[in-house]
């Protein structure tokens, strides 16, 4: 005899509840439960509290489960007990219930190491006072950089770098100097730092010594010119018979000044040396390229995870790559698990796709139509979907493209329209017009999705 189905029970609002029940439909055929909806006394299931929730549970036959919108706030024993069953939060967005129950891949538990190691710089780096310097590399080192790079400046010298670097070191921060200057390398190394960008054959002589009196040190090593991998091997081959330790860098270029032939050398470097270290400085693309750098930074971590280059230099000046460090640390960890178990790097970091979603929920003319004809109150709704927004309450039902154009509208019919509401719907609109414009999903009353850029919104909206 088949052992009976679980029941759970969903609770939501009356705004949501067509949704809801198309989406439980399909999850509970495959899932194995009996589901039963509860419908509340209110439209807008993400005001909800589990003390409201408790006080307003309509009869219900014996359930072995409580599932309470995600957005919903309080204590869930409240509902525990008014239900006489186990509770638990759902998902946010009810479009993801079956993920929640186990129908749809989530991220594995073994996701997140990484073997490639982030040097960010700070560019110019003696034109900031100590304390500028302390917040960049704080921030540079939440976001997931390994070791601080401190730029130099060409043709200067920082007379009081070694103090920095010593000051550094004494906050725990891994330092790399930046520099040809020798009166900047010796009192940097001095101090403490533990890798030198960078060597050629113009100040090899120099580090050929430094290996002696710093053996800690490890020596970026690039070419003479970036296509001359010869002076890369002599200067890299020098240092190793003086007992030094390098990393290759063969030096990636721009787009258009031979990027694809720098991807070449560096495979060529990663042949003729399958075991030696190596790094790429990736500003040359990121910074150089007019395109918003996350995209750029898990291709490039995806050639460096597949040819074994486990450091990358990576810099936060322009703009569109403002958050390079956060989206490379994040990149590392997405190519490393893609690479080492041999699944494609989809679906399992979503933190990376900001621009657009990984889905859109539309309700579809029939779907807003029904809305429409449900809602009864004043309370305005506004969707953003096939194009068009879609504003919504009990005396009207707007479409179009132009949020002034529908605005006017409203307040032809809307006499009671005070300062407060019309600024709320002014923040909203502008929302559903980003979102419609970038195909994005648009929720109300909830932040847009900008992946690990997206800022916490707290609801001002009054239940309905």
């Amino acid at each position: 005899m088949a052992a009976a189905k679980p029941r759970i029970l969903f609770v939501t609002g009356k705004l949501a509840e067509p949704a809801l029940r198309r989406v439980v439909a399909e999850v509970a055929a495959t899932a194995g439960f009996e589901p039963e909806i509860a419908v509340l006394p209110i439209t807008v299931a993400a005001l909800m509290t589990t003390d409201w929730v408790a006080r307003h549970f309509p009869p219900f036959e014996p359930v072995d489960r409580v599932v309470l919108p995600g957005l919903c706030r309080g204590e869930l024993e409240l509902v525990s007990q008014a239900a006489n069953a186990p509770a638990e939060f759902g998902p946010k967005d009810l479009r993801d219930l079956p993920e929640h129950f186990g129908k749809r891949k989530s991220r594995p538990e073994n996701y997140g190491m990484f073997d490639i190691e982030i040097l960010a710089e700070i560019n110019h780096a003696p034109r900031f006072q100590l304390a500028e310097l302390f917040e960049i590399a704080n921030r540079f080192r939440t976001h997931g950089a390994d070791v601080i790079d401190l730029g130099c400046n060409p043709g200067e010298t920082w007379a009081n770098i070694g103090d920095v670097v010593r000051t550094f070191r004494s906050e725990g921060f891994r330092i790399s100097v930046d520099s040809f200057n020798p009166h900047e390398v010796e009192p940097a190394l001095a101090a403490g730092a533990e890798l030198v960008l960078s060597v050629n054959s113009s100040n090899v002589d120099l580090a050929v010594k430094w290996c002696r009196d710093y053996p800690h040190v490890e020596f970026i090593t690039i070419p003479d010119t970036p296509t001359d991998l010869e002076s890369l091997e002599r200067t890299a081959n020098r240092l190793t018979v003086a007992g030094g330790r390098v990393r290759l860098d063969p030096i990636l270029e721009p787009i258009g000044f031979g990027f694809a032939e720098s991807l070449v050398r560096y495979r060529e470097a990663r042949r003729k040396y399958p075991h030696t270290p190596m790094m790429m400085g990736i500003g040359n693309v990121t910074e150089l390229t007019d395109v918003d750098s996350a995209g750029v930074n898990v291709v490039l971590a995806g050639f460096c995870q597949e040819l074994g280059i486990q450091s990358v230099l990576t810099t936060e000046v322009i703009p569109w790559c403002r958050s390079s460090v956060k989206e490379f640390d994040l990149a590392r960890r997405l190519v490393y698990h893609s690479v080492k178990y041999g699944v494609l790097p989809k679906h399992l970091e979503p933190s990376l796709i900001m621009l657009r979603d990984r889905k859109l929920f539309d309700h579809g003319p029939e779907g807003l139509a029904e809305l429409a004809r449900r809602v009864t109150d004043r309370n305005y709704r506004l969707f953003a979907e096939g194009g068009s927004l879609h504003l919504i309450n009990g005396q009207m039902h707007l479409e179009g493209t132009d949020p002034f154009a529908l605005f006017q509208q409203v307040l032809q019919t809307d006499e009671k329209m005070d300062s407060s509401h019309a600024f709320y719907l002014g923040y909203e609109f502008a929302k559903a017009v980003t979102a419609l414009t970038l195909g994005k999903q648009y929720n109300q009353d909830q932040a847009l999705d900008w992946g690990f850029l997206t800022r916490h919104e707290t609801t001002h909206r009054n239940p309905g």
